[in-house]
């Protein structure tokens, strides 16, 4: 008779992979402007957050959450408790299928540098960054971002977070601000 001894698990990598994954969780909201407002109050108060998109799993209407780092939760939600920008929920992100989709994303055309925000698109001409295009969204003040912003170079440009107040003008607002980052004003 042979005996096949059980392979024991490695405890301490499981644990290691598992505090790996859960070092950071979401903050789900149920409108955008609060997923605004408090982006701006955590930034303000020092933490290292981004804006992402949830996962399919945890949407609900608002296509924004905040994702955090687990160590700061207790403080982030007493904070938000304070002022009553209360989470539906925080969710720890510990497998694949929870990982937030990602909000920006950048497409390099050579002579033209494209971001997109969620469904927000601007199109920058790299050298003279004159802003080209801007396009997607549905919101009713898109036209009106777009019109102030084409054929204005990004220093010009009025912030479109300061003319219009809806989910595209937060979503293009980001994408200014990533072409900034990368290419300068």
């Amino acid at each position: 008779m042979i005996w096949f001894r059980k392979k024991k698990k490695d405890n301490k990598k499981e644990e290691r992979s598992q505090s790996k994954e859960a070092a950071r969780g979401l903050l789900i909201f149920a409108h955008p402007t609060t997923v605004i407002s408090v982006e701006e109050l955590l930034r303000d108060e020092g933490y290292n957050i981004r804006v992402v998109s949830p996962p399919p799993t945890y949407r609900t209407g608002c296509d924004l959450s905040v994702e955090i780092p687990l160590e700061s939760e207790a403080a982030i939600v007493e904070l938000l408790h304070d002022v009553g920008l209360e989470p539906m929920d925080v969710v720890p992100i510990t497998s694949e299928g929870m990982e937030p989709l990602q909000f920006v994303r950048v497409k390099d055309f050579g002579k033209y540098l494209m971001v997109r925000a969620a469904n927000m698109k601007m199109t920058v001409d790299k050298e003279t960054k004159i802003i080209v295009n801007i396009s997607g969204g549905g919101c009713p003040d898109v036209p009106y971002l777009a019109t102030s912003m084409i054929g204005q170079r990004l220093r010009d440009a009025p912030d479109p977070a300061e003319v219009g107040f809806s989910l595209c003008a937060y979503s293009l607002n980001t994408a200014r601000e990533e072409i900034i980052k990368l290419i300068g004003d």
